[in-house]
C-alpha cells in the first residue's frame, strides 16, 4: 500500500531529479534490521531475495541516529561508506544523498537514499530540497500505513479472542440435544402465571425448561422462526455466563424474566406491545445482569476497573449487552437469524434499551415524566415515546420483583442481595480503605428492616403505583410490595423497641450498679469512722 503511494509520487519526482537509484528503507520490528520497502534502480542490478542489512552501520546508520541528511560528492571518500555494496553487485557508487524519514512527531522511521545522478554530478541544493517535500510525504505514507497495519493486528487480536472467548461462552451442543428432549410442562404446572411464583422447588434443568415455556407461549418461537435446538442452546450459554454470585445470577434472571412474562400474560401487556417488544424485553429479562461480578457501577468506577474504561455511564448494563450480543452472535446461539433485517435492527435496538433500563440511574431519570402520564391520564400507548417509556418501568418493575413476592421468598431474597452487598462493602474496606454506605456495611446488618422500607419507599412502591395504574390487572405486584413494606415496618419497629428497652435496661443495670458501688463506699466510711 505504501509503496504504491510512493511510486505514483515518483512518477512526478524521479524525472527531476535523473537519479540512477533509489531506496527507501524501514526499521524491521525488532530494530535490528533495514528492510527495503521501495527499490527503482535503473542500473538493472540485481537485489538480494531478502533485502535487509544490519541498521546501526554505514551511511544510513549515521542518518537513522543523528537525523541528520547527508549529501556525499565521492562516496569512496567516505569512511561510512561500504566498498563491498558495489563489489557484490558490481556498480560503481559516486555520489550519495541520504535523509530520514520521519513522522509527524519527528521520529526517524526510516531512510531514503538516492545513488548516482544520471549526468554524473553531485547533488546539489535543489535536489535535496526536492528529495526532502518527498521524503515528507514518505514519512506521511509510512506512518499511516504502520498505524493501520497496528489497527488491523489489534483488530485481529481482538476477533480471535472473541472467537476463543464465544466458543467457551457457549454450551456445548450435546447439552443443547439433551434439553431438546426433555418435556417441557404447562405454565400452570410450572407455577409461571402467578405473580406470587417461587422459583425453590425447580432445579436448573427445570428452570431452562420453563424459559422455553415462557418463549412458547408468547408464540415467539414460531413467530420468529426460532430453532428449537438453537433455542435451547441459547439459553444454556446465557446460563453459563452468569457468574456464582450471590445474589446477581441466573435465578435472579430466570425470576426478572418470569415476572415480565406474567406481566405480559395475566398483566395482558402483551395487547398493547408489538412482537418485536415481547422478544426484546424476554431476550433482555434472561440477560440483563450477564457477567455481573457482584459489584455496583460505583465500586467499578471507584476500584478503577477496566469495564469502568470502557463505559463511563451505566458501566455493568453496556457489558451486560454486549455478552448478550456476543452470544446472539455466536453459531449455534443465533435465536435471531431468522429475522428480516429491519425485525433484527429493531429488536437490537429494543434490547439494549431494555437491559439500560435495569441502570436504577436512568430509572431514576425517567420515572418522572412516566408518572405523569399516567397520573394524568394522557399516556398514549401508539406513542414509541410512550411506549418506551412503559417498556423501561416494565424493566424496572420485573427487576425489583422479588420485593412483591411472598413474606418468606421475598425475606430470604433480601438477606442475599444483602450478603452480596456486604461482600462488596468488604471489597471497600480492603481495597479502597473507605467505610461503606450503611447498606454496604456488614457492621449495620441488624439495620436491614430499616433499610428495606427506605428501599421500597423511594424505588419499587411508586413503579408499582404507576404501573398499576396502566392496567388494574398488574395491581397484585402493588398488593405484594404494600405488604412486604408492612412487614419489613413492623420487624424495624420491633427492633427499634429491643433497642430502646436495651438502653433502658443497660440504664437500669448502670444505676444498679452504681447504687451498690455508693452502698459500699459508705459502708466502708462507716468502718473507718469506727476504727
Amino acid at each position: 500500500m505504501v509503496s504504491t503511494g510512493i511510486s505514483q509520487t515518483l512518477t512526478i519526482v524521479i524525472p527531476s531529479l535523473t537519479i540512477q537509484t533509489l531506496t527507501i528503507m524501514i526499521p524491521s520490528i525488532e530494530n535490528k534490521y533495514w528492510y527495503y520497502i521501495l527499490t527503482i534502480d535503473n542500473f538493472n542490478r540485481e537485489w538480494p531475495a531478502e533485502p535487509r542489512f544490519p541498521i546501526h552501520i554505514g551511511i544510513s546508520g549515521h542518518v537513522a541516529a543523528t537525523g541528520q541528511t547527508l549529501k556525499i560528492p565521492d562516496a569512496y571518500k567516505d569512511k561510512r561508506f561500504d566498498p563491498k555494496v558495489d563489489e557484490e553487485t558490481k556498480y560503481k557508487t559516486k555520489s550519495i544523498l541520504c535523509m530520514p524519514i520521519k513522522n509527524a512527531q519527528g521520529r526517524v522511521i526510516g531512510v531514503a537514499q538516492l545513488i548516482n545522478k544520471l549526468d554524473g554530478s553531485s547533488f546539489n541544493k535543489n535536489d535535496q530540497n526536492l528529495f526532502e517535500a518527498f521524503a515528507i510525504f514518505c514519512g506521511m505514507g509510512i506512518d499511516n500505513t504502520q498505524m493501520y497495519e497496528k489497527v488491523m493486528r489489534a483488530v485481529a487480536k481482538q476477533q480471535v479472542a472473541l472467537e476463543c472467548l464465544s466458543y467457551h461462552a457457549s454450551a456445548p451442543a450435546d447439552d443443547a440435544k439433551r434439553l431438546t428432549k426433555m418435556p417441557i410442562l404447562t405454565s400452570q404446572e410450572y407455577g409461571l402465571l402467578d405473580y406470587s411464583f417461587i422459583d425453590f422447588n425447580l432445579d436448573d434443568d427445570d428452570t431452562l425448561k420453563a424459559s422455553i415455556r415462557m418463549f412458547q407461549d408468547l408464540n415467539l418461537v414460531d413467530k420468529f422462526r426460532i430453532n428449537y435446538e438453537t433455542l435451547c442452546r441459547w439459553l444454556l450459554s446465557v446460563k453459563k455466563n452468569y457468574r456464582n454470585v450471590t445474589y446477581h445470577n441466573w435465578r435472579h434472571a430466570f425470576n426478572v424474566a418470569q415476572t415480565m412474562f406474567c406481566m405480559l400474560r395475566v398483566g395482558q401487556m402483551d395487547n398493547v406491545l408489538t412482537d418485536c417488544e415481547r422478544l426484546a424485553l424476554m431476550v433482555g429479562c434472561l440477560c440483563h445482569d450477564l457477567d455481573h461480578r457482584g459489584v455496583n457501577n460505583q465500586f467499578l468506577n471507584r476500584s478503577m476497573s477496566p469495564l469502568a474504561e470502557l463505559y463511563s455511564t451505566s458501566t455493568l448494563e453496556h457489558h451486560h449487552f454486549d455478552q448478550c450480543i456476543m452470544i446472539l452472535s455466536t453459531k449455534g446461539n443465533d435465536i435471531l437469524s431468522s429475522l428480516k433485517p429491519d425485525e433484527y435492527e429493531r429488536v437490537i435496538q429494543l434490547l439494549e434499551s431494555a437491559i439500560l433500563a435495569t441502570d436504577l440511574a436512568l430509572y431514576f431519570k425517567f420515572r418522572g415524566e412516566f408518572f405523569h402520564l399516567v397520573e394524568d391520564k394522557q399516556a398514549d400507548w401508539s406513542k414509541e415515546s410512550d411506549r418506551g417509556l412503559l417498556r423501561s418501568m416494565m424493566m424496572t418493575a420485573s427487576d425489583v420483583s422479588a420485593i412483591t413476592k411472598p413474606w418468606e421468598v421475598q425475606r430470604k431474597v433480601a438477606e442475599l442481595i444483602a450478603n452480596e452487598f456486604f461482600e462488596q462493602g468488604d471489597l471497600e474496606k480492603i481495597q479502597l480503605k473507605i467505610t461503606p454506605m450503611d447498606m454496604m456495611n456488614r457492621e449495620k446488618k441488624e439495620e436491614l428492616p430499616r433499610m428495606q422500607v427506605g428501599f421500597i419507599d423511594a424505588i419499587c412502591m411508586p413503579v408499582y403505583q404507576a404501573i398499576a395504574k396502566v392496567s388494574p390487572k398488574l395491581s397484585p405486584l402493588l398488593d405484594g410490595c404494600a405488604k412486604n413494606r408492612d412487614n419489613w415496618l413492623q420487624e424495624a419497629q420491633s427492633k427499634h423497641v429491643q433497642d430502646q428497652c436495651g438502653r433502658e435496661n443497660e440504664s437500669k443495670d448502670l444505676c444498679e450498679s452504681e447504687r451498690k458501688d455508693r452502698k459500699r463506699s459508705n459502708g466502708h466510711d462507716e468502718k473507718m469512722d469506727v476504727s
